[in-house]
């Protein structure tokens, strides 16, 4: 027969005898907790038919709780039947076995029900480490480790096992529950996590270095600079008065009578030469002494350790090249 045909559809005959009789003003007043109850039935059985169990199921045990009924019981555990609530149903059964009279119109669907969800469920042992977890199954809390039933009537399936204890990440295992199992499931918790070191305070010894490298075997980037600037500006000088002597001598050879037109030739391509080059190292000192002047004013707090700064200097026949890298 189908269960929901099987369902209590009407008040539990205690409720109909106390709602329908004549009561006085006070004895109605003290009926109005049946009357709450019976609302509740009602709904329940009305979530019943439009299929909604759990709705259902939460106004059965409302209504059992303001006004406790074996006939009630019988809804409930029909509801949980329904939801495939294994254990719930068989518990509920049981209990309306003991509470219902034994000319109970349902106690023979019941008493047929109980073998039947008995091959449905299982036993759950729980353990936690360490013990104190909070317990819950399929989302339901238990109670606390060590928990006062050893054994769990859980129905078959896979069921979902949850410790949680304060200070600790929660464990959460699945268990798949055959008919008659005793199955044990023991969930080791996580030690607490610890707290987040706090960085010391930086001291003066800890504070980066501002200034420029100055490990062994190399050269702060600035005195390079500077070294640079002054080679240059030596090397402008030299050559310049190199330059100055061949112009005396080519004024003196042109003085000279006879003279040839190579050597004069040969003497004033020497002076050009000596001429630009020295222009070009002076040109060049001077803008290596700018970059190096401009570089070490503007050298932010925290220099640039991943680039090594270098300075490149070549020097042609009629040209002179400055590279400097930061």
């Amino acid at each position: 027969m189908n269960r929901r045909i099987r369902l209590l559809l009407a008040l539990p005959l205690a409720w109909l005898a106390l709602a329908g009789a004549p009561r006085t003003a006070r004895a109605q007043e003290a009926d109005e907790p049946i009357r709450d109850a019976g609302r509740h039935f009602q709904r329940g059985v009305a979530l019943y038919g439009e299929a909604d169990y759990r709705a259902a199921l939460i106004e059965f045990k409302r209504a059992y709780s303001i006004a406790p009924n074996a006939a009630v019981l019988y809804n409930v555990g029909e509801t949980q039947y329904q939801m495939q609530d294994y254990a719930g149903a068989l518990t509920t059964f049981e209990r309306y076995l003991d509470e219902a009279p034994a000319a109970d119109a349902h106690r023979t669907d019941v008493e047929a029900s109980v073998p039947i969800l008995r091959a449905r469920v299982g036993h759950l042992m729980i353990s936690t480490v360490p013990a104190g977890a909070e317990v819950a199954v399929d989302d339901q809390p238990i109670g606390k480790t060590p928990l006062d039933r050893p054994s769990l009537l859980v129905s078959i399936g896979r069921r979902k096992v949850t410790a949680a204890l304060a200070g600790r990440p929660a464990m959460t295992r699945f268990v798949d529950i055959a008919a008659e199992d005793n199955a044990a499931v023991v969930l080791q918790l996580a030690p607490p996590a610890e707290a987040a070191t706090v960085p010391a305070p930086r001291t003066a010894s800890s504070a980066p270095v501002v200034a420029a490298r100055t490990s062994a075997g190399s050269i702060p980037w600035s005195t390079l600079g500077w070294i640079s600037t002054g080679v240059l500006a030596a090397g402008a000088v030299s050559v310049g008065l190199v330059a100055l002597k061949d112009a005396n001598d080519l004024k003196t050879l042109r003085a000279t009578y006879p003279v040839s037109a190579g050597a004069l030739q040969h003497d004033a391509g020497l002076v050009t030469t000596y001429s630009a080059v020295a222009d070009a190292l002076a040109v060049a000192a001077a803008i290596a002494g700018g970059v190096t002047l401009f570089s070490t004013l503007a050298t932010p707090s925290r220099p640039r350790a991943s680039i090594d700064p270098t300075v490149r200097f070549s020097v042609g026949l009629a040209a002179a090249h400055l590279r400097t890298d930061f």
